[in-house]
């Protein structure tokens, strides 16, 4: 079965002195990928010296709703700071979808056709931005990228089978302003 590989945190800061570290998530499915046992791979950002290419997960628990994790390779705090900002990825079926059925990983996403509301194409979904907000980057036929906020109010409907999701266009948003066009 393929698989495809997906980002499901980053380490933050140090939590006491036994190695412990805070998660910043980036699944929906937390308890999953951080059960206990689970490898992943670890991607450091440009300029970390940590030598670690893997994690593996010994325990994980939420303290004030922040996911405190401890891997068996970071034995004390000198080790968790330095592994600050590692991005941490696990491998998932291709064809796995998460639970909840209003939500989609990136892969998902990723080169389906965006409409507007009438059924007129507005371009091609390129990426999913990851931030305070969700945003669907979307490139346009005249080459144009455009980025609209991934909710149910803007993108009423995503059919991964079908290829598409629709888009409720306002000027500005992916179609351009009158001014600008």
């Amino acid at each position: 079965m393929e698989s495809i590989e997906v980002v499901v945190g980053r380490i933050g800061k140090a939590h006491g002195i036994r190695g412990d570290v805070t998660i910043d998530v980036r699944t929906d499915e937390p308890e999953r990928r951080f059960a206990p046992g689970a490898v992943l791979r670890v991607e450091a950002p440009s300029g970390s010296t940590s030598t670690l290419r893997t994690v593996t997960v010994d325990r994980a628990r939420w303290h004030s709703s922040r996911l405190l994790v401890v891997f068996e390779e970071i034995p004390d705090r000198n080790a968790a700071e330095a592994a600050r900002g590692l991005l941490l990825h696990t491998e998932v079926p291709a064809d796995e979808s998460p639970e909840d059925p209003d939500e989609y990983y990136d892969h998902q996403l990723v080169g389906l056709t965006a409409y507007d509301l009438d059924g007129r194409a507005l371009g091609e979904v390129t990426e999913l931005v990851h931030g305070a907000q969700d945003l669907l980057a979307i490139r346009t036929p005249e080459g144009r990228d455009a980025l609209v906020p991934f909710v149910k109010a803007l993108v009423p409907e995503v059919d991964v089978p079908g290829g598409r999701v629709v888009v409720a266009d306002r000027p500005g948003l992916v179609t351009p302003l009158e001014d600008d066009a």
